[in-house]
């Protein structure tokens, strides 16, 4: 199969999970490439708005091609953005035609807005187009407030995925947490991520006798990770003598807020990393006995599976997808209540080691890039076979 690859957002900001299946599926022998247009904000990442290329161009990475071309963001000018941003990929598809000829089918990256400009496209072209979908409850509130909303965005994106050949949902809960903006008139089906199981695999930890039970924290410290309710979680702990440390690594965790935060609770034995890369995680979880998140929100946390493929329990909230939570591997406690939080990190400290190996090949068997990539390509051959 041809297939061309429409992320929503991509490096500098994120969508490596487009990266990933596309070289899944070019594993299995396809033509993948990606086709990729990023808006640049000037309040974000500035340097990148001034000294990013001005031209569409491409280049490689990890063996895939990638068509690349980089927006200005004009501030405040939303419906602008947007209709620039679809009408610039269309363009690109044109072009990319041109020198490759036109794909078997489309694979866009959140409806927001890949999966629209998919739409557009497969009605020019009479393409099929499937979306696989990221986008949490909590990040269109966000943006469009608190269903019911007339935000203008919210028909284009319904019209997306109703048309769509398949919606490919990242968890099961996905569907029923949007769907007070999209409704459920659409052909769905769950499918995971990819992770790099190979990468982040089973190895066995040191003994914990003789030092603290070693926590991490690995996400972006924000509201909607839930690092205030964590860190009062800490305090508890603390203040009942337990023997633990806490890894936070991630953007702004070593930043003034956090570490104003950690300041405030007095609290004793917390390392902030800031943001690292993919090696430093993998050493972080290889070094700590569990992984806990607080988060408010998610839709399919993958650092979720890294740490429970390299071996290590998770404990995290109720905001984690049921299709993540594999036995004893993920233990879960409700959203924003610190106490149950603390109980469950020391409810962890206290029971014997996990069985890693196990819980490793349970990841493998659901995220690793086999299996996602042979999954995929099961949808989009069915989409072939009835379009």
């Amino acid at each position: 199969m041809h297939i061309l690859e429409i992320p929503s957002f991509f490096t500098p900001y994120g969508g490596e999970f487009c990266l990933e299946q596309a070289k899944a599926l070019m594993a299995l022998g396809h033509e993948v490439r990606i086709l990729s247009n990023v808006q640049l904000g000037v309040s974000i990442k500035g340097k990148d708005y001034m000294v990013l290329p001005f031209y569409r161009y491409e280049h490689q990475r990890d063996g895939i091609l990638i068509y690349q071309s980089f927006q200005r963001g004009l501030p405040r000018m939303i419906h602008h953005n947007v209709m620039r941003w679809v009408s610039i990929v269309e363009s690109m598809f044109q072009d990319y035609v041109k020198k490759y000829g036109i794909p078997d089918i489309l694979h866009a990256h959140c409806a927001k807005w890949g999966g629209y400009a998919a739409m557009k496209i497969s009605k020019a072209y009479g393409i099929p187009y499937v979306i696989t979908e990221h986008l949490s409850l909590m990040a269109l509130e966000a943006e469009f407030g608190k269903a019911p909303s007339e935000a203008w965005q919210i028909p284009f994106l319904k019209q997306a995925y109703e048309q769509a050949a398949m919606v490919l949902a990242v968890s099961e809960k996905l569907v029923s947490d949007t769907a007070c903006y999209y409704g459920t008139a659409y052909r769905w089906q769950y499918l995971s991520n990819v992770i790099d199981t190979n990468f982040f695999h089973y190895v066995e930890r040191k003994s914990r006798a003789d030092r603290p039970f070693r926590f991490c924290s690995i996400a972006d410290y924000s509201y909607r990770k839930g690092y205030d309710v964590l860190l009062d979680a800490c305090r508890l702990l603390q203040d009942h003598n337990c023997q633990m440390e806490l890894h936070m690594a991630g953007r702004l965790t070593d930043g003034k807020a956090c570490l104003e935060a950690i300041a405030e609770r007095g609290l004793r034995h917390i390392v902030t990393h800031g943001l690292v890369n993919q090696e430093c995680v993998r050493t972080l979880l290889y070094e700590c006995d569990a992984l806990v998140l607080a988060s408010r929100s998610e839709v399919q946390p993958l650092v979720v599976f890294e740490a429970m493929s390299t071996g290590i329990p998770v404990l995290g909230t109720t905001s984690i997808p049921p299709c993540q939570r594999i036995g004893k591997g993920c233990r879960i406690v409700p959203v924003g209540d610190a106490a149950a939080l603390a109980e469950g990190m020391q409810t962890l400290m206290e029971e014997p080691v996990t069985d890693g190996r196990q819980l490793s090949e349970q990841v493998r068997l659901i995220a690793s890039p086999e299996v996602v990539g042979k999954q995929l390509e099961q949808v989009f051959s069915d989409v072939l076979v009835s379009s």
